[in-house]
């Protein structure tokens, strides 16, 4: 063979490899959208995978527990093997380790749904989630990227750019509530400055109108918002105890922040 053929050989081997790992990435990533198992047949239509491949990739996943097969009704989900990976991952950062010490605390002392929130791209998701003593709990659930300005934090997530970068960051289409309503950029902007003078943002009535969200900034050593800590509670709650909980926030925020 000579090296011209061994060159073309090597790139087409890289190139059915990365589609391959394209393909497991687009699987996992079809399944965590969905948050439930899916038919086989199911997958392959919605990735725009051939279904031979499909069947492949899921036998191979199953061997080494990534997903699992669900018998009673022919679909696929995820694994025993990818919670000790998401574990791991959790124990492994600082950050999020610490988070987790704070989130449980405030949930027990407070009583009310407290929560750990990040940016993943120029979306928000919940990283941790502890639900509280309250009967009826309001939560959202961990992973699901959900556009900035629906949630408090996403005003503190944001609150280093100034407005071009917003208006080039967030798409056009986030500043519309599920329901229709659309949050004015102007509005945004004065919501984000205030919240960062503050030191800490309260919304109520975006994503659940009888829902308000209370957080305060994680900032890293050059003062920069890297997460958040928040409290979920119903919109009724009464101003003192609402004012307590900011407090609360506050402190915990207060002690996983890089910047003293």
């Amino acid at each position: 063979m000579d090296k011209a053929a061994g060159q073309a050989m090597g790139q087409a081997t890289a190139t059915g490899r990365a589609r391959g790992i394209d393909r497991v990435i687009a699987l996992m990533e079809h399944l965590h959208r969905l948050r439930a198992p899916a038919r086989i047949a199911d997958i392959a239509r919605d990735t725009g995978t051939p279904r031979s491949t499909v069947y492949e990739l899921v036998n191979t996943l199953v061997e080494a527990r990534w997903l699992e097969t669900r018998d009673e009704d022919g679909t696929v989900f995820f694994g025993p093997a990818m919670h000790y990976y998401g574990s791991d991952y959790l124990n492994s950062v600082d950050l999020i380790r610490k988070a987790r010490r704070e989130v449980n605390h405030l949930a027990e002392v407070i009583g009310e749904t407290a929560q750990f929130c990040m940016l993943d791209g120029n979306k928000y998701l919940v990283v941790l989630n502890e639900p509280g003593r309250r009967m009826f709990r309001i939560s959202s659930d961990i992973g699901i990227k959900v556009p900035i300005p629906w949630t408090a934090s996403g005003r503190l997530l944001v609150d280093h750019m100034g407005p071009d970068e917003i208006r080039a960051f967030i798409p056009t289409e986030d500043f519309t509530l599920p329901d229709g309503r659309r949050i004015v950029e102007e509005e945004f902007l004065r919501d984000m400055a205030a919240a960062r003078e503050a030191g800490y943002v309260r919304t109520t009535g975006l994503v659940d109108r009888f829902t308000t969200c209370m957080a305060a900034p994680v900032r890293d050593t050059q003062g920069r918002c890297i997460a958040t800590i928040c409290f979920v509670v119903p919109a009724d709650t009464d101003a003192d105890q609402q004012n307590a909980m900011i407090d609360a926030l506050k402190d915990s925020a207060g002690k996983l922040s890089m910047a003293r």
